[in-house]
């Protein structure tokens, strides 16, 4: 049906690995697979098996959950996206933490997969939108950074002149078109 691999961490694993919920969902322990440091696994690659047919509408979607808190989105598979690597951002542990004793299970980080309607899960390229989200930040950080160099100070308020954001600009493609690396470092950002 599907397998993962978790990268410098492990060997491709099935489903087998995985405890079976019900027809629909699946549920990897990560206390059985590295303990306690679940929060060092940053990155999981997730694909479908030649074997396993999804229906066109459906997605394998991947959850993961740290102990005492929700289950979080992290992304899909579908045929026609049939694996992908997935940045595992690990939530904060809930304040649900339960003891544990001699007779209870310890609490653990979960990834959950599940078959699951397409049009009910977010945008499968949740990555990508942080990376712009990140590009979006460093490109103002860096008009921040030039303006500020220009300012001058009236109180409370900051002054800059007039044509400061046509300068910067102007500046900037320059700057893009004479060095290709930099704009490959605001992608380096996105991409960390």
């Amino acid at each position: 049906m599907f397998g993962v691999v978790f990268p410098d961490r492990s060997f491709p694993m099935d489903i087998s690995a995985f405890s079976q919920i019900d027809t629909f969902h699946w549920i990897l322990d990560m206390n059985t697979f590295v303990g306690e440091a679940y929060d060092q696994v940053r990155e999981i690659c997730i694909f479908l098996l030649n074997s396993f047919t999804l229906p066109p509408d459906k997605a394998l979607a991947v959850y993961i959950q740290s102990p005492g808190s929700e289950f979080q989105f992290c992304g899909a598979v579908t045929t026609a996206r049939p694996s992908a690597v997935l940045t595992l951002n690990w939530p904060e542990p809930g304040g649900q933490l339960q003891l544990t004793g001699p007779d209870t299970a310890p609490v653990s980080a979960k990834i959950g997969v599940s078959v699951e309607d397409l049009v009910a899960l977010p945008s499968l390229d949740v990555a990508a939108e942080k990376g712009v989200e990140r590009v979006a930040m460093k490109v103002g950080e860096n008009l921040f950074n030039y303006m500020q160099s220009f300012c001058g100070v009236d109180g409370s308020k900051l002054i800059v002149p007039m044509d400061i954001l046509d300068r910067w600009f102007k500046k900037f493609q320059e700057r893009a078109k004479r060095d290709p690396n930099f704009l490959k470092s605001f992608r380096d950002v996105a991409l960390n």
